[in-house]
């Protein structure tokens, strides 16, 4: 016996993407991951993940009822990246999490959810005006981005705002109430990612901007996310509890 470890086998599901070639290249970082079984959307149907101990997807949310039916009837965890399901799409990812733990996030980089801890902190702190913008390349088919959202909502908690109530975007008609949390959304060029959350005060402002350069970030993320996710209880589970005090 060599006391080794045997590696973690990772399946991708929208492996021929461009996450799926971002995990592959970033996949020999993390010694305890091994590369298993690669899924996209010209794979034969009837083709699964066996062998897998983990499923990591950057998919696109309509493929969302194929990679359920992928996973077999047993509790193959699950990582996921992909943003701008709708409530049907969301309902089948909570349905399969009653038997098996998903890890959900709009962004699997480090500095996002450190950002997102700031923003609650200072939306908490000050009573101005919240509006968060985002940037993206132009093949980007959701918008507001998902991230987005989730720093608003990040800032309506601290701010003691219901979400989504306290949504305005597209910006409507009419005056800005102070209980309101704007959106804007840009696309062009090849921006790879960037949001600024802006606090708008009398005379002055905070902006707190994560700015994105290499989506190997996000890779690195979601396979540290996919390691430590065997294991856990089936439900919902947050990048959060990955990094433990970060979020």
């Amino acid at each position: 016996m060599s006391g080794v470890e045997k590696p973690l086998v990772v399946g991708l599901f929208g492996a021929g993407g461009r996450m799926g070639d971002r995990l592959r290249a970033a996949l020999p970082a993390h010694p305890g991951l091994a590369l298993g079984p690669c899924i996209d959307r010209d794979t034969p149907a009837g083709v699964d993940f066996v062998g897998a101990d983990v499923v990591v997807d950057f998919a696109l949310p309509h493929a969302t009822a194929d990679l359920l039916s992928r996973l077999g009837p047993g509790r193959l965890p699950l990582v996921s990246g992909v943003t701008g399901r709708d409530a049907a799409q969301r309902a089948l990812l909570d349905t399969y999490a009653e038997r098996a733990p998903v890890l959900w996030s709009s962004n699997f980089s480090l500095g996002v959810a450190l950002l997102r801890r700031l923003v609650r902190q200072a939306a908490g702190a000050v009573d101005w005006d919240l509006e968060v913008f985002e940037l993206h390349h132009r093949r980007k088919a959701d918008a507001p981005s998902g991230t987005a959202l989730t720093l608003a909502e990040a800032a309506a908690a601290g701010r003691g705002l219901p979400w989504p109530d306290a949504s305005r975007a597209p910006r409507g008609a009419g005056v800005r109430t102070t209980d309101e949390v704007g959106i804007a959304a840009l696309r062009g060029g090849d921006v790879v990612g960037e949001h600024t959350v802006f606090l708008l005060g009398e005379g002055e402002r905070v902006e707190l901007t994560h700015r994105a350069t290499d989506r190997t970030v996000f890779a690195h993320g979601a396979l540290k996310a996919a390691a430590w996710l065997v294991g856990q209880p089936p439900g919902h589970h947050t990048l959060d509890a990955v990094l433990g005090s970060v979020g």
